[in-house]
């Protein structure tokens, strides 16, 4: 190609033309900043860009097709995730807004049109910001490492909003961790994920079995079932100061018979109303808040 060729194409193409420079010259932080300037302004406007496919497989929970990364949306939750530690792979920003200025110089930053970010964000108000970050990994042993953990078990919880109120709860009240039973809503559930308040990036939250549960008997720690109406011990007068995991059931139908049989005791909020029993993560938080008080005052 003849130098007069050269120049058009240069001209034709200019985000080409930085690219090209930035591949033959000396890699300076100047022509680096200018090149990700470049290329985070580029617009994107079709549904079936790989990243925005990424993006939405997120948002729908489909971990294969998302590569295990996890979706949020909105400056609150991109916030929590850093001040957190969280990984970001990728912001997306609605054309109609500027780049987050919280957002690390390096993160792949891409702007889409209004029509396509809303076609892939879940929330009836977008707020023009979303991310996909890498999701923590908790282990049980990362619980169990206080000598007298407060454990929080969801035990076949199906509403996310539910899940995620609780793990802010737990959060709240210094429990050591939140442990999922098979059947239970995932944490990272859109709805959970905002119920937490980005709590979820910071509470431990580990999947694990029935086998799983049981043995947290063999290393001190009592399960204690949360339960309504009468035949239980009142939160009050229940031990919550010594290790202990407390068990709360399905919004419905309560806790199993399986999470039933191998309970230490079991424990009610007296509720002097005319009430039959509380919401899930109602219970469960005022019972997470007596354990913190008891283990305030001893």
């Amino acid at each position: 190609m003849n130098r007069e060729a050269t120049l058009a194409a240069k001209t034709l193409n200019p985000v080409l033309s930085l690219i090209r420079v930035f591949r033959t010259y000396p890699r300076s932080a100047t022509s680096v900043r200018l090149a990700k300037m470049a290329i985070s302004e580029m617009l994107v406007s079709s549904r079936a860009n790989a990243r925005v496919k990424q993006l939405r497989a997120a948002f729908q929970g489909r971990a294969r097709l998302s590569g295990g990364l996890v979706a949020i949306e909105g400056d609150h939750l991109l916030e929590e995730a850093l001040l957190s530690g969280m990984v970001l792979k990728t912001v997306f920003v609605s054309d109609h807004r500027e780049i987050p200025h919280m957002v690390p110089r390096g993160v792949e930053v891409l702007r889409l049109t209004e029509e396509v970010f809303e076609s892939v964000v879940e929330t009836q108000s977008p707020q023009g910001v979303a991310a996909l970050i890498v999701p923590p990994v908790h282990k049980l042993d990362d619980v169990m490492k206080s000598a007298a953990p407060l454990i929080l078990i969801a035990a076949g919880l199906q509403d996310p909003g539910n899940l995620g109120t609780l793990v802010r709860s737990a959060e709240a009240f210094g429990a050591a961790g939140v442990l999922i039973t098979p059947g239970t809503v995932s944490a990272w559930n859109q709805k959970a994920l905002r119920a937490s308040v980005g709590s979820i990036f910071r509470m431990p939250v580990v999947s694990v079995t029935p086998e799983d549960v049981a043995g947290l008997k063999t290393h001190g720690v009592r399960l204690l079932a949360a339960v309504g109406g009468t035949g239980a011990t009142p939160a009050q007068d229940a031990d919550f100061a010594t290790a202990c995991a407390l068990l709360v059931g399905n919004e419905g139908a309560g806790l199993g018979a399986e999470w039933m049989r191998i309970a230490d005791e079991r424990v009610t909020i007296p509720c002097p109303g005319p009430v039959e029993s509380l919401n899930a993560a109602v219970a469960g938080s005022l019972l997470l808040y007596e354990a913190s008080r008891q283990r305030s005052t001893r």
